[in-house]
């Protein structure tokens, strides 16, 4: 299946090198593109002198406006997977695989999570109360336990006809 890394970048210039060169490293089988929102520092220029594969948006539309850019691009590119991953390296290329493993064997969505093991990125106190009650509020509504409401990428699998993320 045709899969796409959508990574939305807005002033990654520090980072997104080391994240695209991780990405091709460990996931070569997979093509991807960043979403340039407008940024003020050079992450645009970085981008092009290494040939990444960049749209950049005329205006800042913030994440959500650079990620339906990303998904608009996978739909009209022929795209079967999209998989977004932040531009400042917090995820973790190598759970790819089993990301996409997970959509072939017929599940429509994968979320992911950084918050099931205390290693990694961890974020701050107040974003992890507001990450956790929106997870409550996930559970409650659907049955589901989500630990990381803003989808992030790490390892999922199947167990019980449940999907488990971590």
């Amino acid at each position: 299946m045709k899969t796409l890394i959508i990574i939305p970048a807005y002033n990654e210039e520090e980072c997104i090198k080391k994240t695209v060169e991780r990405l091709k490293e460990v996931a070569p089988q997979v093509d991807y593109v960043i979403i340039n929102d407008c940024s003020k520092d050079k992450t645009l220029q970085i981008c092009i002198e290494n040939h990444y594969n960049v749209i950049s948006l005329p205006i800042n539309l913030g994440i959500g406006g650079a990620v339906q850019t990303g998904y608009r691009y996978a739909k009209e590119k022929g795209y079967d997977i999209a998989i977004q991953m932040d531009a400042d390296g917090q995820h973790n290329p190598i759970y790819i695989e089993q990301m996409i493993c997970e959509i072939k064997k017929g599940n429509d969505m994968v979320i992911a999570s950084r918050f099931l093991e205390k290693e990694g990125f961890q974020s701050t106190f107040l974003r992890r109360v507001g990450i956790n009650c929106y997870s409550k509020i996930i559970r409650r509504l659907t049955g589901e336990k989500i630990t990381d409401t803003t989808s992030r990428i790490q390892s999922c699998y199947k167990k019980n006809n449940r999907i488990i993320c971590r």
